[in-house]
Formats: C-alpha cells, structure tokens, sequence
C-alpha cells in the first residue's frame, strides 16, 4: 500500500510543486497518472522512492517512511525515469551489478522481455540509440521483479511498434502482487493497458478510480479532459 499523506514539497523556497497533496494507492494492477505540465507528476515518483523528502507530512511504502529508503523498502521498488544514462558495458555486466540488490530478480524473466521487444540479451549498452536504451532498461525494471514498479513516460522515444510491445511486455510480467505506476501524457499508449487511472490538478487528485470497459473502450484522452473541464473550479 502507497499512502501519500498532505505532502509539502518544492524545488525553491515560495514555489511549491505539492502543497498539502494526499493519495492512496492499493495494491496490484496499472495505474495510470495523469495530469498536466507542472502538476508535480514526476515529483510524486521521487518522493514514493524516497529519492526526494517531502518538507511537510510523509510518504508511506507498506507502514514505512519512503524517506528512510530502508533496504528491505528499496528491494521491493524500481524507478524508470524520464531520461538516464547507461554505462557503456555489457547488458549481461550491468545485471551482474544490480542483482545483489533486488533478491527476487528473474534472469528468465529478463530474456522473456528482451525476447518481446527483439533485444538480444548480449546487446553492449554504450552502443544503443535512444529507444533501445528505454527498451533494455524497462526489461532491467521488470525483470527486477520488485512489487512496485515506477514508470515516467515510459513510451517516449519508442517507435509505433515498440509501443505495441511495450503494452504486451508489461501484460506479460504482471501479476498480483505487482503495482506499476505509470506517468504519461501518451495516453492513448497506455489506455488498453491501464486497470485504475489518477487525475491530479492543483494540488488535488481529480480522480481516483478503477478503468471499468463496456462494449467501447476507454477514451482515456476525453476521460482526462473531462475530468479537469468538470472540477476546474
């Protein structure tokens, strides 16, 4: 369980990002989260990670404080970020160096990812363009096998194919007791995707619910508009 409880957090002093924000996300499924430029969407990732601290109320992973990034919180979170670097070494190198630190890391896993994006596992990671870079390093993150995993635009870069099998690599690594966040603006990447959606403007969680379909699927770009057109005062 993710507990959000009326963070204060800004970058500079007098400009806040969050100011007495709270949220609450269950365990397992997709989450989608949605917002606008500036709503504080990444910020959030950090904080959950604990790679920021909020200066106002806490952030909770499982009854412990983000913030104290204890080991056995740690083992059991994966950030991708928006952007990163890797190291110019052999994919098989830079496994060897994380799997001490994720105790439930599935080699088997790894190559069934690599497998759904035609990523050879021997692939040297100083010599991938942009997109394959964020192919292997999602491969990296699930494979990681850690019950909450972080995603910030994760389809940026990808190709309209690599897009496809981004949507069929996360299905195929899912189970119940994974919880995957999502933060996007390339909804209509992860819409057919998505279990729950959370809307945040303002400071304020717009919407937080489960993406039930009927006979049409979520239009998750109209859903967003409507959402902030309805509740923008």
């Amino acid at each position: 369980m993710l507990n959000v409880e009326n963070i204060t957090f800004g970058y500079r002093p007098g400009q806040r990002v969050l100011d007495g924000f709270s949220l609450q996300i269950a365990d397992g499924g997709v989450y989608g989260l949605l917002g606008k430029n500036g709503t504080g969407k990444s910020t959030l990732l950090y904080l959950l990670t604990g790679l920021l601290r909020p200066q106002r109320g806490r952030v909770m992973v499982d009854g412990e404080l983000s913030a104290k990034r204890l080991p056995q919180t740690m083992q059991d979170m994966f950030l991708v970020p928006e952007e990163y670097n890797l190291p110019p070494i052999p994919l098989r190198q830079y496994v060897g160096v994380l799997k001490p630190f994720y105790p439930f890391f599935s080699d088997e896993l790894l190559r069934t990812c690599l497998d759904g994006f035609d990523m050879s596992p021997e692939v040297n990671l100083g010599g991938l363009s942009l997109g394959q870079k964020k192919k292997v390093y999602m491969c990296i993150a699930l494979a990681a096998n850690t019950r909450y995993l972080f995603m910030d635009e994760p389809t940026n870069g990808l190709d309209i194919l690599s897009k496809s099998q981004f949507r069929k690599v996360i299905v195929g690594a899912m189970n119940e007791e994974k919880t995957i966040l999502v933060s996007t603006h390339q909804v209509h990447d992860v819409e057919h995707l998505l279990d729950h959606v959370i809307i945040i403007d303002r400071n304020r969680v717009l919407l937080n619910q489960p993406l039930v379909e009927g006979d049409e699927p979520v239009n998750l770009e109209q859903l967003f508009i409507d959402t902030l057109s309805a509740k923008r005062f």
